[in-house]
């Protein structure tokens, strides 16, 4: 699809008009959500993930999606006696719900989040490494900031970074594994880097013919498609696919995209395999537990980003 100088600049002029008056409306709205901004769900240790959030609703957990994560006990068999390595971040975490021991049927549910990594040690599963995306393995990196290789300092695993000048998983680092497990919580904007990682994860597992399971999770910007289809002139690593600014898909679906589509070097298409969720909508309502990012603290932020990001390169007088 061709888009002339003038529908260009007509569309950053809608998107700067709207983000002027949603930023208008969320400095108004700023002290309702200060609670909300600061929560602390997502707290990270120097271990993995250890964190818990109170759901002060009874009926908060049912009829909410369930992303593929939280139903280990349908795919854990997959992985034993393989050698796996985890795409990951501080979003890869698995949900259980515990009691407390309750004594009225109203009281807070209090959730638990372990993270995926922790948890695939604990069953069993021989995790021989991490791979950790922009912001880096626990979220915490600047967007664009630089993010070095490491050892995970609760379990001895090598963490190394895709974000920077190795954005592709190698032969030797892939040499040592049969499955690589991608699961980390997307968007829904074009220009979101996790889904640049899930492209070169796919391009190296398929020269390197090795197995590439995503654990899917909810699209929270999922209920709606939105802005220009990418011209292949501009292609980078902040947009690398022709599809709209909003893409409304699951990070599950658009790896089936990648692959459906041929957009992997060479035309190659990735032995690919994805585990699904329970109870997925794209119209529901959905808040994630743990923030994607350090811009994105909470559900405001995530659903004003795919407007807003067209300002971070613009001066405004």
């Amino acid at each position: 699809m061709k888009y002339s100088k003038f529908t260009y600049s007509f569309m950053i002029f809608k998107y700067t008009i709207l983000a002027i008056a949603l930023t208008m409306i969320s400095c108004d709205a700023k002290i309702n959500h200060k609670n909300k901004t600061t929560a602390k769900a997502e707290k990270v240790s120097d271990s993995l993930v250890a964190s818990r959030k109170v759901i002060q609703s009874k009926n908060a957990l049912e009829n909410q999606p369930t992303p593929a994560a939280d139903n280990i006990q349908q795919w854990i068999a997959l992985f034993k006696g393989r050698n796996v390595a985890v795409v990951s971040n501080q979003t890869s975490v698995v949900r259980s719900s515990v009691k407390n021991n309750k004594t009225n049927w109203d009281e807070p549910e209090v959730v638990t989040y372990t993270h995926l990594v922790d948890t695939l040690l604990s069953r069993g599963v021989l995790v021989k490494k991490v791979f950790a995306p922009e912001h880096g393995f626990r979220g915490t990196a600047d967007a664009g900031a630089s993010i070095k290789d490491g050892i995970d300092s609760k379990t001895g695993l090598p963490i190394i970074s895709l974000y920077g000048s190795n954005k592709k998983p190698t032969e030797e680092q892939l040499a040592d594994v049969d499955i690589v497990i991608f699961d980390i919580q997307d968007v829904g904007a074009r220009f979101y880097t996790y889904i640049s990682t899930l492209h070169y994860v796919m391009e190296a597992c398929s020269i390197l013919d090795k197995k590439v399971v995503v654990l899917d999770r909810p699209n929270p910007n999922g209920h709606y498609i939105d802005g220009p289809i990418l011209e292949p002139a501009h292609k980078s690593f902040v947009g690398m696919h022709p599809v709209p600014v909003v893409h409304g898909m699951t990070i599950g679906e658009y790896a089936q995209m990648i692959n459906g589509e041929r957009w992997l070097e060479y035309g190659l298409k990735c032995d690919l395999m994805v585990l699904k969720m329970n109870n997925y909508r794209r119209t529901d309502y959905y808040s994630l537990p743990i923030k994607p990012s350090p811009n994105l603290p909470n559900d405001q932020a995530i659903n004003l980003y795919p407007s807003l990001c067209f300002l971070k390169e613009q001066t405004l007088v």
